[in-house]
């Protein structure tokens, strides 16, 4: 049965949770980096399961796609402020990249999906 909505998504909905994790994470982050590398990872990771419920709701599968792609350019950008956050010393990140691969490969199946039903 197709999804009615974006919360019906599996990839959405590990999304949202990886995001919830992220902000858990960030609260133990020094005050200095409030305005720093604490806004923009929760930005960046808060842009991941946005984009995917936007791109949701959009008509033309390329429309679609373009909004899952910037999806996965947060994934990205998500990626490397993790990899700053534990060399900075500020966390352990490894179960956080972990899930964030995951996510990653769910949302690039989730693409290849809708462009093969799409032709």
């Amino acid at each position: 049965m197709p999804s009615k909505t974006f919360q019906d998504l599996e990839v959405w909905k590990n999304a949202h949770r990886w995001v919830l994790k992220i902000y858990r994470l960030t609260e133990a982050y020094p005050k200095h980096e409030l305005f720093g590398l604490t806004s923009q990872l929760r930005r960046a990771a808060v842009s991941v399961p946005a984009n995917i419920a936007e791109g949701f709701k959009k008509r033309g599968t390329l429309d679609k796609a373009r909004f899952y792609n910037i999806a996965q350019g947060s994934i990205e950008e998500c990626r490397y402020y993790l990899i700053l956050s534990q060399d900075l010393g500020y966390a352990e990140t490894g179960d956080l990249m972990r899930d964030l691969e995951q996510i990653s490969c769910m949302l690039e199946s989730y693409i290849q999906s809708m462009m093969r039903n799409h032709h």
